[in-house]
């Protein structure tokens, strides 16, 4: 039986790059990093940063990371923005909130997520 997540597992090409990205451009702790294996602190939440046995690349799917902003998810977008983030789409508003897609570094895919206001 599942008790909770213990981590999430990124697949990375480029380690430097990708530690960059998730510390520099998002704003996250690095709690250890190797050329095989980074670990970053996200608000408690370990994403393990997983060197491939191969330089390809997969969109086929997979997990999505979603993080939470600090503050709007509109500033949110503009920071990033400005930190170079590609941002394909607008941000979405549904009943249970606001998200916005993106990718890593490595092509990995993440959201930004807002909870209604109300």
């Amino acid at each position: 039986m599942a008790s909770g997540v213990a981590a999430v597992w990124v697949p990375v090409s480029d380690m430097q790059r990708a530690v960059a990205f998730y510390r520099d451009t998002l704003g996250l702790e690095v709690s250890s990093e190797s050329d095989d294996w980074s670990e970053i602190d996200a608000n408690g939440l370990r994403i393990g940063l997983n060197a491939r046995e191969s330089a390809s690349s997969s969109n086929g799917g997979g997990a999505v990371v979603t993080f939470q902003p600090d503050g709007s998810i509109e500033d949110e977008v503009s920071d990033l923005t400005s930190k170079g983030v590609d941002f394909a789409g607008g941000i979405s508003e549904h009943p249970w909130g606001k998200i916005v897609p993106f990718t890593d570094s490595e092509g990995n895919d993440l959201q930004l997520y807002s909870p209604p206001q109300g």
